[in-house]
């Protein structure tokens, strides 16, 4: 029975863009993408991609490629495996972990049900070829017979699908032509005038030998390297071969959304509030941590078709919402019967067509909130409010990373954690007092609370490429800032989460105490009434827009709306929310 059938809150349409408005502009020397009216979809209502999703994306890498001087050469996408995120069996067995595509592949292609495929994009025309894998009886006795190779250049609307044994042949022959090419037109160049032979290298001085381009770079957020394809023969091309262009090129592509990816992640976005929602109604004393994790899986598969998790969930209840990636091998979610006591902490968001989600919701266990509960979570919503109704394009994210840490810590100068040192001049009404918080900041107090960065770019990875491009600001070495995974300045079509929180970590606390610029402002004894409280993390995913910016997330946030939904309250009131 799907979310639909059920009388489940519906989930959104796409926007109302055309599919024009889709397309990236071209120049003459590239071409539309194809696969009009192809649409992946896991039925029963789910959300139907269109195709021309990849298209355009496939145009706006060659686009961008031709921009930087590229003017004839061969994309040869593959990845980690054999190929477009072909994977290995688990340690020394035959167990297959479930496949997921690779995410630099899947932007290109969407090819998210092929594994071992390699694609190739020629430049300047932007024709796509994908190469499958092929396989024998034996094989399509265990799994299934080979994918036609018509039937997949239908589906997914590339120009050519072949066997991945005739990737070999196909650079050998694109590159020979393309030296032919070359030389043709250098031959040619060498009867007119400068500005003849200008035109015929396609302008702006590049060189117009071919080159092969693979995919490497580093992901700043894991430290680790994309691999690039490599199949037999490739060692030919090696004076024609670019191994860096390519990564980051596609980086700075994925770091702004299409409309197409948007009403994708708006999908993704729609299904995981629910599930916390139904996990919200759901949680009570008495229940374990699994128990929640299982419930937010269960529903976004059975009702939003979403196989995968973006990430492993965190579902940290009590003192464990102080472990800021509980959940994982170390502390997974099976460690503790919820209490009547506890706040829980629930990080969790699915991921569609390999798009992601990332929410995060906290709320006592109980269904009503404690003083002290209640002051530290409407200090991180305020924080989170405070961000995103600044959010624009042109803001700085280090600047609003530092406003989250001012909201947390005035609200623990409020329930008493916090206070202003004697002989320092503070407002003796209790308001606000920027100087003083200045201090805190500058004495690194808002890291002790909130130590890590205030959010990250979201898309295909749930920690999204080009937080630390080159040519963006770079990382801080100040506690806090450090932890951002991106320092950008924020641009129309970019979708990062906003995610304060404040935790009562015991060795942070410690190291505060010990350290004379930040124990000047802590009342220990009423700091000691929050250790082993946890924590409390809200987190959204937000669009930048041309004028201000879309909340993707869709779920319960002021105090009122979380105990209403826990009591079995009617939600969502309304969707979309825009802040501009």
């Amino acid at each position: 029975m799907t979310a639909i059938d059920r009388g489940m809150p519906r989930p959104p349409s796409p926007s109302s863009h055309s599919a024009e408005e889709d397309r990236p502009s071209t120049t003459s020397r590239s071409r539309p993408f194809s696969g009009t009216g192809r649409y992946y979809s896991q039925g029963l209502g789910t959300f139907r991609v269109p195709m021309t999703l990849y298209g355009h994306n496939r145009a706006r890498v060659v686009e961008s490629m031709i921009e930087g001087g590229s003017t004839t050469a061969n994309i040869i996408s593959g990845g980690g495996g054999g190929g477009g995120g072909g994977g290995g069996d688990s340690y020394d067995t035959d167990h297959e972990p479930v496949f997921r595509q690779e995410s630099y592949f899947h932007y290109l292609f969407g090819a998210s049900r092929y594994s071992d495929c390699y694609g190739a994009i020629t430049i300047p025309d932007g024709r796509s070829t994908l190469f499958v894998p092929r396989w024998g009886v034996d094989v399509a006795t265990v799994c299934g017979p080979c994918p036609d190779l018509e039937d997949v250049r239908g589906e997914l609307g590339v120009d050519e699908v072949l066997g991945v044994d005739d990737l070999g042949r196909f650079v050998e022959g694109e590159m020979s032509r393309m030296i032919a090419e070359a030389e043709e037109d250098e031959d040619e160049g060498r009867g007119g005038d400068d500005g003849d032979r200008e035109e015929k290298r396609g302008g702006g001085g590049t060189n117009s030998r071919p080159k092969l381009y693979v995919l490497r770079g580093l992901n700043t957020d894991s430290g680790n390297y994309a691999s690039p394809a490599h199949f037999e023969g490739i060692e030919k091309y090696d004076d024609m071969r670019d191994d860096e262009t390519l990564f980051k090129c596609m980086a700075e592509c994925r770091v702004t959304k299409s409309p197409a990816e948007i009403d994708l992640m708006r999908y993704t976005n729609w299904m995981s509030s629910m599930a916390h929602v139904e996990v919200m109604k759901a949680c009570r004393p008495g229940m374990m941590e699994y128990q929640l994790e299982s419930l937010f899986q269960h529903h976004t598969y059975t009702h939003g078709g979403c196989r995968h998790m973006s990430y492993t969930c965190i579902c940290a209840c009590g003192p464990n919402a102080n472990i800021l990636h509980y959940g994982h091998a170390g502390r997974p979610n099976s460690g503790r019967e919820l209490a009547s006591g506890d706040m829980a902490l629930l990080d969790m968001g699915a991921e569609y067509h390999c798009y992601a989600s990332d929410i995060t919701c906290s709320y006592p266990v109980c269904g009503t909130f404690t003083d002290d509960q209640r002051a530290i979570y409407e200090c991180v919503l305020a924080a989170q409010a405070c961000v995103i109704g600044r959010l624009r394009p042109g803001i700085s994210w280090v600047d609003m990373h530092r406003a989250a840490e001012g909201e947390i810590l005035r609200g623990l100068i409020r329930c008493g954690v916090l206070h202003v040192p004697d002989g320092v001049s503070h407002d003796d009404d209790g308001g606000d007092d920027d100087a003083i918080i200045g201090e805190m900041i500058e004495a690194d107090l808002g890291a002790v609370f909130m130590p890590h960065g205030l959010g990250h770019l979201i898309g295909i990875d749930t920690h999204d490429v080009g937080g630390y491009a080159s040519g963006t600001p770079s990382r801080s070495d100040r506690p806090g800032l450090r932890k951002l995974r991106t320092a950008r300045v924020l641009e129309t079509g970019v979708v990062i989460t906003v995610e304060p929180g404040c935790y009562f970590i015991d060795p942070l606390l410690d190291a505060a105490l010990s350290d004379e610029r930040q124990r000047r402002f802590i009342d220990v004894d009423r700091l000691n009434d929050f250790r082993g409280f946890g924590g409390v993390r809200l987190e959204d995913n937000v669009w930048i827009t041309a004028d201000g910016c879309e909340n993707l997330t869709q779920c319960p946030r002021a105090v009122e709306e979380v105990l209403d939904v826990m009591k079995g309250g009617v939600w969502p009131r309304e969707f979309p929310c825009r802040v501009s």
